[in-house]
């Protein structure tokens, strides 16, 4: 996808288009991102040095990673390529590399910029390899993906990864003003009606100046409040990849919110979801799975009240069902928290793997045959109903493991009253055991 300022100028005269017209000359020029272009930031440094490596930039659309690729070329006197994974093949690689070849022995080296690079398959990826080692091209890539996920491990570890972030509202409102200064006017909109324009662009310098082209052709007497200008303008759709990086870090904060017991944090990032399309039955089985993990038998009732919101969306569906999951989810941000269970499970788990194939102790096991019997299968074995409070105190670890002590409830919620429970147990053991 191209970027903000991305496009080389048009050779006629007709109209070029706003983002274009506004297009930054030089670094200093470009809004935002100050934390690769700021005066400590990693790019300043680099070029400081006269040491630019290969480098991905990682972010939203319309944040400048082209306009920031094509401004380093110029910067460092370097032939600026641009190729965009999705159009691009192997014939295609193979005559940007050749070309790139002739043009270093002819003295004059080539930042390749690869736009949605993450789009390359793995032997594509591996490609740019060798013409990055023997200094052929130096590859700038941009990606919406994590890399982490999405690019091979040897392209990674010869590129530093900068990460761009959307803009914010005051660099929006800078763009905004720089717009106003090439098209020689004001934007006809009063100052609730302006902040709104702002939100709209949603962090995309390019969606913002598309927007005030479109402002800026409307003939007016007046400037428009924020309900003409909501009757004249749709708001951008948010980013939101239901399986890519938005979909990881927006579920992630709903857990989080709901493990913070912020009830309000939560029903913002689950309707952010329900906004982006997320399927309520993935935002039910996920809410069903905090109640285990961070809440388990503090509140016992908290995994059933999932569920049962669960089946009331799946009978009611959309809208009137999802209601139901936003009641779970408040209940849960207001639950008593424990995440004792899940952290008993995953200390078992490891003891299992620790202990291999022990067997349980004889004493324990069912003799249902003779032999059995005679191998001690079940020998001494007390039977705890028989004992005067109903509890033996023996031994169910395999023989010679030292027992660990995997449940710690907390003192909240329904826990406090297992709590009282494991310590009474606990001195009945060490009283038969003495």
């Amino acid at each position: 996808m191209a970027d903000l300022f991305a496009s080389e100028p048009p050779a006629d005269t007709g109209h070029r288009p706003l983002a274009d017209r506004l297009r930054p000359t030089r670094l200093s020029e470009v809004i935002g991102q100050r934390q690769v272009l700021g005066p400590d930031a990693p790019l300043t440094v680099m070029l400081a040095a006269g040491a630019l490596g290969s480098l991905v930039f990682w972010g939203p659309p319309g944040v400048g990673k082209t306009t920031i690729a094509r401004l380093l070329a110029h910067e460092t006197d370097l032939h600026f390529v641009q190729i965009s994974a999705i159009f691009t093949g192997v014939p295609d690689l193979k005559k940007v590399f050749e070309a790139a070849r002739i043009r270093r022995q002819n003295g004059q080296g080539t930042l390749l910029f690869v736009d949605e690079i993450h789009r390359f398959n793995k032997a594509q990826q591996d490609g740019f390899l060798p013409h990055m080692e023997d200094g052929t091209i130096l590859l700038v890539g941009a990606t919406t993906e994590n890399p982490s996920f999405e690019l091979n491990a040897a392209v990674l570890s010869r590129a530093q990864v900068l990460v761009l972030e959307r803009l914010d509202l005051k660099d929006l409102e800078l763009l905004a003003q720089r717009a106003e200064q090439e098209l020689g006017r004001p934007l006809p909109l009063t100052g609730a009606a302006r902040e709104a324009l702002l939100e709209m662009a949603d962090g995309d310098g390019r969606a913002l100046l598309n927007l005030i082209e479109q402002v800026m052709a409307w003939r007016v007497e007046a400037p428009l409040d924020q309900a003409a200008l909501s009757g004249r303008l749709m708001r951008r759709a948010a980013q939101y990849d239901k399986s890519g990086d938005a979909h990881y870090n927006l579920i992630s904060a709903l857990h989080k919110s709901v493990r913070g017991s912020d009830p309000d944090a939560a029903l913002y990032w689950f309707a952010r979801m329900l906004e982006g399309g997320e399927d309520p039955r993935y935002l039910a089985r996920r809410i069903t799975r905090m109640a285990v993990e961070d809440i388990g038998l503090a509140d016992p009732q908290a995994q059933a009240y999932c569920v049962q919101a669960w089946e009331t969306y799946e009978r009611l569906g959309s809208p009137e069902g999802e209601l139901a999951i936003a009641q779970a989810l408040v209940y849960l941000a207001l639950a008593p928290k424990s995440n004792a269970v899940y952290n008993a499970y995953k200390g078992a788990r490891r003891a299992a793997k620790q202990t291999g194939s022990e067997p349980p102790p004889k004493h324990i096991l069912n003799a249902p045959t003779s032999l059995m019997k005679d191998q001690g299968y079940g020998k001494g074995y007390a039977y705890d109903h028989d004992a005067e409070d109903g509890f033996s105190g023996q031994n169910y670890f395999p023989d010679g493991m030292a027992r660990p002590d995997l449940y710690q409830p907390v003192e909240r919620g329904f826990e406090r009253d297992l709590k009282k429970r494991v310590e009474y147990f606990a001195k009945l053991r060490a009283k038969r055991e003495t």
